[in-house]
C-alpha cells in the first residue's frame, strides 16, 4: 500500500468517525434535557468538534502516523481493558445527567459560569494538543513502540501524564459547561479512573521503554506539579 493510499484510508476512518461521534454526542448530550434548545449543550459541543477537526487536519498534514495510532481502539494490557469498561459508565453518567439536571432544573447554573467552564475545556483541549505536537508516540492505547523513545520536553517536563491533566480539566469542567453543579460529583470519578490507567502506563513504560526509569527520576509528579 502506498504512502498515498495510507493517507486516504486514514482520512476515511478519520472522516466516519467523526461523523458517527458527532450525532451519538448530541444524543447523548441533548436528548436527556428535552429540547433543542438547550444551548448549553451545543456550546458544549462546537467547543469540541470545531478544534477537533483543525486538530485532525493539522496530524493528517504533519504527523499522519500520530494520527493512526490515536485511531487504535484495542487495548492489549488486562488491567487497561478493565478501566476502559469502567471508563463506559462513567460517560454516560457524568454526560447523561446534566441534560436531565437542566430538563428538571435541579440547578442554576449562571451563563457566564457555562462559558467561562466551556474556555476551560478549551485550555484543557490546547493541552491535549501541545501534547501531541510534542510526543509523536502518545498512542489512544497504552503502548511501546519498537522505535519508541523517552520525551521529556514540553509539557513532559512539567509532569510525567500532561495529556491526562488535560484532560482532566476538560472532564471537570465539563459539568459546568452543560449547566449542572450535581453533574460534579460524577465528574470527579475521572480523577480515581485516570489514576489507575496512569499507575498501569507506567509499569509498562518501565517493563518496555528504554531510559523510563531515569525519567521518573527527573520529573517527580505524575499529573499535578507538587501534589502527585
Amino acid at each position: 500500500m502506498t504512502a498515498l493510499s495510507k493517507t486516504a484510508d486514514l482520512t476515511k476512518t478519520v472522516i466516519l468517525r467523526g461523523v458517527l461521534a458527532l450525532p451519538v454526542l448530541a444524543l447523548i448530550i441533548i436528548l436527556p434535557a428535552g429540547k433543542w434548545s438547550y444551548w448549553q449543550g451545543w456550546m458544549y459541543i462546537l467547543t469540541l468538534f470545531i478544534p477537533m477537526f483543525f486538530i485532525f487536519s493539522y496530524l493528517l498534514k504533519h504527523d499522519p502516523a500520530l494520527l493512526e495510532r490515536r485511531m487504535r481502539m484495542r487495548e492489549k494490557e488486562a488491567t487497561q481493558r478493565k478501566i476502559i469498561s469502567l471508563s463506559y459508565i462513567y460517560f454516560l453518567v457524568a454526560f447523561v445527567l446534566p441534560g436531565l439536571d437542566v430538563r428538571f432544573g435541579w440547578s442554576n447554573v449562571p451563563p457566564l459560569v457555562s462559558i467561562l467552564a466551556n474556555l476551560l475545556v478549551f485550555a484543557g483541549y490546547m493541552v491535549f494538543f501541545w501534547v501531541l505536537v510534542t510526543n509523536s508516540f502518545v498512542s489512544r492505547v497504552v503502548e511501546v513502540e519498537a522505535d519508541q523513545r523517552v520525551i521529556s520536553s514540553g509539557p513532559y517536563a512539567i509532569v510525567r501524564h500532561p495529556m491526562y491533566a488535560g484532560v482532566s480539566l476538560m472532564y471537570i469542567a465539563s459539568p459546568l459547561a452543560l449547566g449542572s453543579y450535581w453533574a460534579l460529583l460524577p465528574a470527579l470519578l475521572i480523577i480515581p479512573l485516570l489514576a489507575a490507567r496512569i499507575r498501569n502506563e507506567e509499569e509498562v513504560l518501565l517493563r518496555d521503554l528504554p531510559g523510563y526509569a531515569e525519567y521518573l527520576q527527573k520529573v517527580k509528579y505524575r499529573l499535578l506539579p507538587g501534589i502527585w
